[in-house]
Order: structure tokens, then C-alpha cells, then sequence
């Protein structure tokens, strides 16, 4: 699987970098958060929060909105799931790492096919946004002896607990918590507890190409 920059054009569609952020006390703070051998994600960590201009950067991303900084960290090589939110999400790590992302208009019939899944590497330190429309999920690490340690920014409440009993149509199924729309593989662990089975074809494993 070709494995592209952040900073090639084939992102565009998918998000953006952002400049112009003081994001060092961000990155201080998140790398003194645990990397586990599997993967972890935290919705909102306080010591992310109270981090040298967290407050103007969280400001400036979310046009004033309330909002959360929390993070996803670990080991990992496989696409999984594939999730979505109302809005976007904003990622910055402490090293290299790569994501994994289609998009919502490749929904076909409540389904996505996994060859329309790309990889994108994104530089340690570099804070990129995941629009809306882009369907991502957990980073996968670059050096596996380091794992990753993601920033994820998103609106406050994001990813919380919250399951519908019903829903109108094939994409309210997929409501996995709050703001979190999730598609998964039959290979996940997800879909063994009980998230809708969405994307077909190969459960993408990217371990030979890093």
C-alpha cells in the first residue's frame, strides 16, 4: 500500500495541514501520556488542557466552541473500523504516524469498500485537520518501538457515551456514541461487540510497508 505526506496533493481532499499554532506546550503534556503495547484513547486529559496556549489553540481550531483535547496512543498496523464525526477533528503527534482514511461520499448502500481506504504519514509535531467528510479512525505507528502518542481535538462530548435504542435509516445504525458515527470490519473487536459490520474487503494491515 503506497503511503503518502500530509503535504502531498492527494491530501487535500482529506483534510489540511494547519499553521501558525504555539503547539510545544501541547506536545510536552502528551508525552508524558501512556503508550500502551494495544491502543488507548482518552475523549478529554486535563494536563492536556492546562498545557502552555492549549486554551488559545483549542479557541482557534473551534471558532470559540466548547471543545475537548484528548488522545490516542499505543501500537497498531490495521484499519479496523472506520468512524466519522459532524465536524472535524484535529490530530498532532509526538512522532510520525500515519492514518488511514476514506471518504463519506464512498459510501455506497451503508457500505465502504476497503480498497478506497489511502494512507497519509503525518511528521512528528505537525498539527493537521480531518475534515468532516473524512472517514478515519485509531493512527498506526511509524516505528514500531516507539508507538504513538495523537493529539485528538474534536468538539467537547465528542466520543462519550451515548447509544440510540432505534434510528431512522442504515447511517443510524452506525451511531457507535456521541458524535462518533463508527463503520467496522467483521475482523474487529469492534464488531464482536456488536458495531455495525460496514466496510468489505481486506481488513488493510500496513506492518510491511513502515
Amino acid at each position: 500500500m503506497m503511503i503518502y505526506s500530509v503535504a502531498d496533493e492527494a491530501f487535500r481532499p482529506y483534510g489540511r495541514i494547519v499553521e501558525g499554532y504555539h503547539v510545544n506546550g501541547i506536545l510536552d503534556a502528551l508525552k508524558k501520556t501512556p503508550v500502551p503495547e494495544n491502543v488507548i484513547y482518552t475523549p478529554r486529559e486535563d494536563a492536556l488542557h492546562q498545557a502552555e496556549h492549549a486554551q488559545e489553540v483549542g479557541i482557534g481550531l473551534f471558532g470559540g466552541m466548547p471543545f475537548e483535547f484528548g488522545y490516542c496512543n499505543g501500537h497498531n498496523t490495521k484499519l479496523n473500523c472506520l468512524e466519522f464525526h459532524r465536524d472535524s477533528e484535529f490530530n498532532l503527534g509526538t512522532e510520525d504516524f500515519i492514518l488511514l482514511l476514506a471518504k463519506q461520499g464512498e459510501i455506497v448502500n451503508g457500505r465502504l469498500d476497503t480498497s478506497c481506504v489511502k494512507a497519509f504519514r503525518v511528521p512528528a509535531g505537525v498539527l493537521v485537520e480531518v475534515y468532516a467528510t473524512t472517514l478515519h479512525y485509531a493512527p498506526c505507528h511509524v516505528h514500531p518501538d516507539k508507538g504513538f502518542q495523537v493529539l485528538v481535538a474534536l468538539p467537547e462530548g465528542t466520543n462519550t457515551d451515548f447509544r440510540p435504542e432505534d434510528g431512522a435509516n442504515i447511517m443510524d445504525s452506525m451511531l457507535w456514541a456521541r458524535n462518533k458515527w463508527l463503520m467496522a470490519h467483521a475482523e474487529s473487536d469492534e464488531a464482536a461487540q456488536g458495531a455495525k459490520v460496514a466496510l468489505t474487503g481486506v481488513n488493510i494491515d500496513i506492518a510491511d510497508e513502515i
